[in-house]
C-alpha cells in the first residue's frame, strides 16, 4: 500500500510541476497579490477595493486577450 500511495503522490507532483495550467494558476495568484499590494500602497485604497480591482482587472485582461487572439488568428488566414 505504501508503494501505491507513494506512486500516486509522485504522479501528482509530476503533473503539477510540469503543467502549464499550474504555472498559470500560480502566476495569476502572484499577479493578484502584487496588484492588490500596489493598488493599496499607490492609491491608498482600502484592502477590500484593492482586492476587487486585483481580481477584476486580470479577468478583463483575459477576455481582451482571448478576443485579440481570435482576431489575430482570423487575420493570419
Amino acid at each position: 500500500m505504501k508503494e501505491f500511495t507513494r506512486g500516486i503522490f509522485k504522479t501528482l507532483k509530476e503533473l503539477i510541476v510540469s503543467s502549464s495550467i499550474m504555472r498559470a494558476v500560480v502566476y495569476t495568484i502572484g499577479h493578484i497579490i502584487i496588484a492588490m499590494t500596489c493598488n493599496t500602497i499607490i492609491t491608498g485604497a482600502t484592502l477590500e477595493l484593492a482586492i476587487v480591482d486585483a481580481v477584476v482587472e486580470p479577468c478583463i485582461n483575459g477576455v481582451w486577450y482571448y478576443c485579440l487572439d481570435r482576431v489575430w488568428i482570423s487575420l493570419k488566414k
